[in-house]
């Protein structure tokens, strides 16, 4: 999901030179039809992805977005984060980072979450506990990517090749 926003065309543009498909909308602009887009990519079989934080923030604070499409779609959910040796960081709300040549990059991946359907009486509690779970996977790969970055590529960090 990439933001309607102007800074967001330059993101879908990227991502579809990539190969991706850009599903616009956001939590302020569009965000019912780009869950029904999202939705549709996962029907098909394709994977998708959000910037977990919306299109205004806070800064790594997971929105309820990821939650509802998991209930809707039956398709469970994950937080990643990647984390860089070196890079510029623009001096946005989100302090979006580039990464410079030759810079280390580490993915984390959280364990998959799933959410249940909808139709249980205690399902706004359920929400909020399933965002809480999220947040605290987000939280998790966040500290451990940021805090080992820098050992990527060194003897006894384990890497993938291919």
């Amino acid at each position: 999901m990439v933001s309607r926003s102007f800074d967001g065309e330059y993101i879908a543009r990227t991502l579809e030179k990539l190969g991706f498909v850009a599903v616009r909308g956001s939590s302020s602009r569009g965000g019912a039809t780009a869950l029904l887009g999202l939705r549709s990519q996962l029907e098909q079989g394709s994977a998708v992805a959000f910037t977990i934080d919306g299109p205004r923030g806070p800064k790594y604070v997971a929105k309820p977005g990821p939650v509802l499409l998991s209930q809707v779609s039956a398709v469970p959910m994950a937080a990643f984060y990647v984390a860089l040796s070196d890079a510029w960081v623009l001096n946005t709300w989100d302090a979006l980072m580039i990464p410079k040549p030759f810079s280390k990059a580490l993915v984390r991946l959280s364990a998959k979450v799933q959410v249940p359907a909808a139709g249980d009486a205690q399902m706004d509690t359920q929400m909020a506990q399933f965002q809480q779970k999220l947040q605290a996977a987000l939280e998790r790969v966040t500290n451990f990517a940021e805090e080992h970055v820098a050992q990527v590529g060194s003897a006894g960090f384990p890497t993938i090749k291919g």
